[in-house]
């Protein structure tokens, strides 16, 4: 797997902000950013807390991507299955990104309206509808798919805290057809058990130029 560590402006402003959300500032104190519907950030005493002191590898994120796909996966077979759907979109949220940690930029791939998801219950919505405050959210996790597959173009880790990735991933309609390809970049960091969490997530469908 190749790591790229040039060509990328934006992510690289992204990757420094990022960084500031799980390091120490050296005089102790932390930045507050307001961000409307989003959770408060921590002071850097409070981040020291919720945030693991160990890098991340290269080998966590692809792990931690695999966990992504899976529950994407598991949410469409439980609601296949007459089963609470919710719930289980709710847990894998909860696993899977740092609303509880601090801010979290997700900006899904099927959403036009309010595209920003800042929020814990606009997550949720995104990946299985039901709210009415995002009533364009038909439910992305509940199609469903029976898999979903990573292809990384690379990943960024030499920040050591934060981890960027980007590339295609590739979903696979239960109902059958093509693979859908999207494009993804995620950033993640590492809780203070060691866990990987996603506190940036944009995803987008790939340009189709008219013919």
């Amino acid at each position: 797997m190749k790591v790229f560590f040039s060509g990328f402006n934006v992510l690289a402003a992204l990757f420094l902000a990022l960084g500031a959300m799980s390091c120490t500032s050296p005089n102790g104190n932390g930045t507050v950013v307001q961000n409307t519907g989003a959770a408060p950030q921590k002071s850097s005493e409070e981040n020291a807390l919720l945030y693991s002191d160990e890098c991340i590898s290269e080998l966590e994120v692809v792990e931690a991507q695999k966990q992504w796909g899976d529950g994407i996966v598991r949410i469409g077979n439980v609601f296949s299955k007459g089963g609470d759907y919710s719930k289980e979109a709710a847990e894998f949220i909860q696993e899977m990104y740092g609303y509880d940690l601090g801010s979290v930029l997700f900006k899904p791939t099927l959403a036009s309206e309010r595209q920003f998801r800042p929020s814990f219950d606009a997550a949720l919505s995104y990946f299985v509808g039901g709210n009415d405050a995002y009533p364009e959210d038909k439910g992305f996790a509940i199609k469903p798919y029976t898999n979903v597959k990573f292809e990384n173009i690379g990943i960024i880790n030499n920040n050591c805290r934060v981890a960027i990735a980007m590339g295609n991933y590739f979903f696979t309609p239960a109902a059958g057809g093509d693979d859908v390809k999207v494009e993804y970049t995620f950033a993640y960091v590492k809780d203070k058990n060691g866990k990987l969490r996603i506190a940036a997530h944009q995803s987008s469908l790939p340009y189709a130029p008219n013919p």
